[in-house]
């Protein structure tokens, strides 16, 4: 059966000096587990990870799984630049009941392509009888994969499939074409479910599917459904939203204080919403809240 996921890429709850908000983070996972998404993404971009220690990292995987694991799954990114602080995150995770990571290439420094894959090789073992993602970002990381090397890292035990964010349907349609049928990817892009399931996706990780699920909820019920006339009608709500939030998490924080969910801030250095794109996130949540 075509499938549709939706997994929830989580933002992380700051306050407005920036330090850690805990408890609106679990305010968050709360509201992110009556969304009828598959799963959730948590520790990834949206949700900051770059600036998050392991202390911190502990205890937002612990609130994570306490308010999502019996709802959806829980996907905990683990990704760092070198493999020793990798494999300290996947040990956290391990031990506080995590069974679903996801990594992102190492990053900042050029990797060769058998560096990554003894990055992945190690916490493919690492994660012993979970599941592990690779998580392919080269705008960010600037470390590509190339399909000759996903196909080699799609061997390795416990790796299961691959978020691949900013690269093209003809670049997933490769990726699909080399890796195992039973192998998963997920596009990135928010909007882009239908389009990347026709290419071969399993479905989507989607940052702005945290504060309005409700339209891609019926995106991926119509792809199911097969009907093209509500294909493009939830397509069309789908693109009002991403238009006016994106990847923006600060966006997406200014729709949690729409939604009083929390009154949450951004520890990196993004810029906060203009008065005009805040009454714009207040019309888009009211019309897909």
């Amino acid at each position: 059966m075509t499938r549709y996921d939706i997994l929830t890429a989580v933002p992380t709850a700051f306050h407005s000096d920036g330090a850690l908000d805990l408890e609106g983070s679990r305010a968050i996972f709360r509201f992110v587990a009556e969304s009828g998404n598959e799963g959730a993404f948590i520790l990834g971009t949206t949700g900051e990870f770059p600036a998050i220690d392991a202390t911190e990292f502990a205890a937002i995987v612990e609130a994570a799984l306490a308010e999502l694991k019996d709802r959806m799954r829980v996907v905990v990114h683990v990704g760092q630049p070198s493999t020793f602080e990798a494999l300290r995150l996947v040990e956290i995770a391990k031990g506080l009941g995590a069974t679903e990571f996801a990594a992102l290439t190492p990053y900042y420094l050029k990797a060769t392509d058998q560096s990554i894959f003894d990055y992945f090789e190690a916490l493919s073992a690492a994660v012993g009888d979970g599941r592990l993602y690779v998580y392919i970002y080269p705008a960010r990381s600037g470390n590509p994969v190339s399909v000759e090397l996903l196909t080699r890292l799609a061997a390795l035990p416990n790796i299961v499939g691959a978020k691949v964010s900013e690269l093209s349907l003809d670049e997933i349609a490769a990726y699909r074409a080399a890796v195992p049928a039973d192998f998963d990817l997920y596009t990135g892009a928010d909007r882009d479910l239908i389009a990347a399931v026709r290419s071969g996706a399993q479905g989507v990780v989607s940052g702005v599917s945290s504060v309005t699920p409700k339209p891609f909820r019926a995106l991926a019920d119509a792809g199911r459904s097969g009907d093209a006339d509500a294909i493009a009608a939830a397509q069309a709500a789908v693109d009002d939203v991403v238009s006016l939030i994106g990847g923006d998490m600060a966006r997406m924080k200014e729709a949690y204080r729409v939604l009083d969910v929390v009154d949450t801030h951004c520890r990196m250095a993004i810029a906060e919403p203009t008065d005009a794109e805040r009454e714009a996130v207040a019309r888009v949540v009211a019309v897909h809240r």
